[in-house]
């Protein structure tokens, strides 16, 4: 039986690491509440009607939050979205 070794340079990787987090998350892209975006989506403003928690975060009504469009479909056929005023 034969045992090979493994090293692994620490400084290439934490270099790699801080490269692709700083790609990854722009700093003007605006927090998301709920699940992500799926691709070509935009997000939509909603105003909550009723006290919510999303994702660890309370939301109190008349408060506003960034969602994906599905998101938001859910949350207003669920009650939780105040109506737009016309």
């Amino acid at each position: 039986m034969t045992s090979t070794r493994k090293t692994t340079t620490f400084a290439s990787t934490a270099d790699t690491a801080a490269e692709t987090d700083s790609e990854t998350t722009p700093e003007d892209t605006p927090a998301l509440a709920g699940p992500p975006l799926r691709h070509g989506q935009s997000p939509e403003t909603v105003t909550f009607a009723h006290h919510l928690r999303i994702d660890g975060r309370d939301y109190k009504p008349g408060e506003t939050a960034q969602v994906s469009p599905d998101y938001a479909r859910q949350l207003r056929g669920n009650g939780y979205v105040a109506r737009g005023r016309a």
